[in-house]
């Protein structure tokens, strides 16, 4: 009996000691993120994630003012982009935003609330399933996500809430650059005493219905929202473009930009 007990005793030993089988995970972290981990699990499951030199987020590297931090997503030669999610490792709302490029291309810019330095990430879903993530660290003093909006404390803003304004310009390869703004104090419901208020979807459309980008907002989007796309040549023409949404309260977003 002794003799099986500690034959039993030394097995068990030796179990303990194999290495344990790691899950599967992509390349280390470029950004040394400790949070890296986390943000995997949250977003991509069991996706194929892989760090991408051509998914390019530009940011400054020290951000004065959390609150407005611009932000602008370029994935270069990367094709067949069918979804484009944005998140901030350290904030305490990590998703920022995604987009679904249509006929616009698959870049976006805009600005964001950071709660702290964090590296600010964008992770595009091509057609085959596979994530492909770059991104960069931002250094601010913080807070931008506990603090109040400017415009919830001022009466103008219930009287202009969702009005779009933008422009269009001529890129130099003939395609057409929007930039549009829309009113809305895109509040996070982490000030005390001020409920979650947010843009939540907005779809942008050529007049005759195609559509160039539907982008879904979380509450880390600044204050009154300003986006910025880029439409190749050939696809608007002279038309007009179409902008349509709606907030978390069920408030529609309704505008027509002209030729």
């Amino acid at each position: 009996m002794r003799i099986i007990r500690t034959l039993a005793n030394a097995a068990t030993l030796l179990l303990f000691a194999l290495p344990l089988q790691a899950a599967p995970q992509p390349d280390s972290d470029p950004l040394a993120s400790p949070r890296w981990v986390d943000m995997q699990r949250m977003f991509f499951r069991d996706a194929e994630v892989v760090f991408d030199d051509r998914v390019r987020v530009s940011a400054p590297t020290t951000a004065e003012d959390a609150l407005n931090v611009p932000v602008a997503i370029d994935l270069g030669s990367l094709q067949g982009v069918e979804e484009v999610l944005v998140f901030a490792d350290f904030n305490p709302i990590v998703k920022a935003l995604s987009y679904e490029p249509g006929q616009a291309r698959a870049n976006l810019a805009f600005r964001l609330k950071l709660q702290q330095s964090s590296p600010v990430r964008a992770a595009a879903r091509t057609a085959d399933g596979r994530w492909h993530v770059g991104g960069t660290w931002v250094n601010t003093t913080g807070g931008g996500c506990t603090l109040p909006s400017t415009g919830t404390g001022s009466p103008e803003w219930q009287q202009r809430l969702n009005e779009v304004s933008a422009r269009r310009w001529p890129r130099i390869d003939g395609g057409t650059r929007l930039r549009l703004q829309i009113i809305h104090p895109m509040d996070t419901g982490l000030a005390a005493g001020i409920p979650v208020f947010h843009i939540d979807t907005l779809d942008i459309d050529t007049a005759d219905g195609r559509r160039l980008m539907r982008i879904l907002p979380s509450e880390p989007v600044s204050e009154n929202p300003l986006f910025t796309l880029d439409i190749p040549p050939d696809v608007l023409g002279q038309g007009a473009i179409r902008v349509a949404g709606r907030d978390n309260n069920g408030n529609p977003i309704r505008a027509e930009i002209a030729p």
